[in-house]
C-alpha cells in the first residue's frame, strides 16, 4: 500500500496547480492557468520515472477528476487546457500498469468517467488499459460495455445518431467497439467498425490506420488508396497522404506513381512540394506538367516556385505573368526578391500600402507605416527616393482625419 505521506507530497505540489477558482471564462486567465496544468503534467510525469508507482497513479487518477472539473467552465478556444487534459489521460494508463491498481476499480472508474461524467469530451483507449486490465479486466469491461448497449435499447439509425438523447453514450461505445477490435487484432471486426458504410473518406483512412497498428501493412495500403475515389475532396487528399507515407514505408517503388496520382488530383503548392521531395533527380522530367496544373492558382505556382524550388526569381516571374492577386504572397515575395533586385519590388509595396489602408484601425497602420519604411530603406540613394517620400506626404494628407495613422506614422519614423 502507497505511503499516504507520499500521497499527500506529491498531491501537494500537483494538484493546486491543477484546481483553481478563478473566472476561467476570462480567455487569457484560462490560457494561464492551462500553462500552469501543464507543469503539473511534467511534475506528474517526471515522477512516473523515479517514484512508487501506486502513488503517482492515485495522484495521477485525482488531478484527472479535478482537471475535468476545470476545463467544465473555462473559455479553452486555445486548446492549452485540454492538451493537459488528455496528456493526464495519456498517462494514467501508463501508471495504472506499473501500479497493478485492483481490477473492479478500475474498470469501474473507466465506466465512470465515459458513461456518468458531466464532461464528455474525451474517451479511454482499452488497447492502452490492457495491460492492466489484464484478461479478466478486458472480460470485465467488455460485459460493463454490453451492460451499456442494453441499457440504452435500440440502436438508433444513422440519421439520427448524433441527435438521440443517448448520442454521447454511442459515440463512446462505437469508439470502444473500434479500439477493442485493434485489441483483438480482428481485421473482419476492424473493417466493420472503422469503415461503417463506408460513404466517406475518413471511414476508410480510419480502417487503414487501424489496420496498420495491428500490422497489416499491405490491406492498410489498400484501405487508404479507396479512399481518394469517395470523397469529400479534403478527406480524399488526407487519405491520399497517409497512402503515400505507408507507400514510402513498405512499397517504396511505388511511392512516385502515387505522388503523381495526388497531385493530379488535387494540385497545389503542398501537393508538388511533396511530389519534388520524393521525385528526387527525375524533376526535370515532371516540371512542365507540374507548373502547368499549378498555374491555375498562381497563389500555389508561386508559393511552390518559392519554398520548394528556392528560386525567387522564377517565383517573382510568375507572380507577374499569372496576374497574382494575393497580398500575403506577394509580401512574402517581396521579402526574397528584394534581395534580388531592391527597386523591383517599390511598386509592388506601394499597392500593398495603398491595398492596406483601405481598411482602418490601428494594425493595418502599423503594416503600412512599415511597409512604407522598408520603401525608403529599399529606395535610398536612387532616384525614387523623393518619390517615395512624396507617397507619404499624399498618404498624410488623405488621411488627414485619422489621428492614429499619423501617430504610427511618426512611430515609424516617416516624414
Amino acid at each position: 500500500m502507497e505511503s499516504l505521506l507520499d500521497v499527500s507530497n506529491l498531491a501537494d505540489a500537483v494538484l493546486p496547480l491543477i484546481r483553481t477558482r478563478a473566472d476561467l471564462y476570462r480567455w487569457s486567465t484560462a490560457n494561464e492557468h492551462g500553462r500552469q496544468m501543464h507543469d503539473a503534467v511534467e511534475m506528474l510525469q517526471a515522477a512516473a520515472q523515479t517514484e512508487d508507482p501506486a502513488v503517482v497513479f492515485a495522484v495521477t487518477q485525482k488531478a484527472i477528476a479535478s482537471a475535468l472539473k476545470v476545463i467544465m467552465r473555462a473559455d479553452d478556444s486555445s486548446g492549452i487546457i485540454g492538451d493537459a487534459c488528455r496528456a493526464l489521460l495519456d498517462l494514467h494508463p501508463e501508471v495504472a500498469a506499473r501500479a497493478t491498481p485492483p481490477v473492479t476499480k478500475l474498470v469501474d472508474w473507466m465506466m465512470t468517467l465515459q458513461f456518468d461524467n458531466e464532461c464528455d469530451y474525451f474517451h479511454l483507449d482499452p488497447v492502452a488499459y490492457a495491460p492492466a486490465l489484464g484478461e479478466t479486466g478486458i472480460a470485465s469491461y467488455r460485459a460493463k460495455l454490453a451492460d451499456v448497449v442494453a441499457r440504452l435499447g435500440p440502436r438508433p439509425s444513422e440519421d439520427k445518431r448524433w441527435t438521440g438523447p443517448h448520442s454521447g453514450d454511442w459515440f463512446s461505445l462505437d469508439w470502444n467497439a473500434q479500439r477493442l477490435a485493434v485489441l483483438d487484432r480482428d481485421v473482419g471486426e476492424i473493417i466493420r467498425t472503422h469503415a461503417r458504410d463506408r460513404k466517406v473518406a475518413q471511414w476508410f483512412l480510419d480502417t487503414a490506420e487501424a489496420l496498420a497498428e495491428i500490422g497489416e501493412f499491405e490491406l492498410a495500403i489498400d484501405w487508404a488508396r479507396q479512399a481518394l475515389d469517395v470523397g469529400p475532396g479534403h478527406q480524399s487528399l488526407k487519405a491520399g497522404e497517409y497512402w503515400c507515407a505507408m507507400l514510402a514505408e513498405h512499397r517504396p517503388v511505388e511511392l512516385l506513381a502515387a505522388r503523381l496520382e495526388v497531385f493530379r488530383r488535387w494540385p497545389s503548392s503542398s501537393t508538388a512540394a511533396r511530389l519534388y521531395r520524393d521525385v528526387g533527380e527525375s524533376w526535370p522530367q515532371h516540371r512542365d506538367e507540374v507548373m502547368e496544373r499549378l498555374a491555375v492558382s498562381p497563389r500555389d505556382a508561386v508559393l511552390f516556385a518559392l519554398l520548394s524550388l528556392k528560386d525567387a526569381e522564377y517565383a517573382w516571374q510568375l507572380g507577374q505573368s499569372l496576374a497574382l492577386d494575393d497580398d500575403r504572397t506577394w509580401s512574402d515575395l517581396v521579402k526574397a526578391y528584394e534581395k534580388v533586385d531592391p527597386l523591383a519590388v517599390l511598386p509592388v509595396l506601394n499597392r500593398l500600402v495603398l491595398r492596406e489602408l483601405v481598411e482602418t484601425g490601428a494594425q493595418h497602420y502599423q503594416i503600412a507605416a512599415r511597409r512604407l519604411k522598408k520603401m525608403r530603406r529599399l529606395a535610398a540613394g536612387s532616384e525614387y527616393a523623393t518619390e517615395i517620400d512624396q507617397f507619404i506626404a499624399e498618404l498624410r494628407e488623405a488621411n488627414r482625419r485619422r489621428p492614429r495613422l499619423q501617430q504610427e506614422f511618426d512611430r515609424a519614423g516617416l516624414p
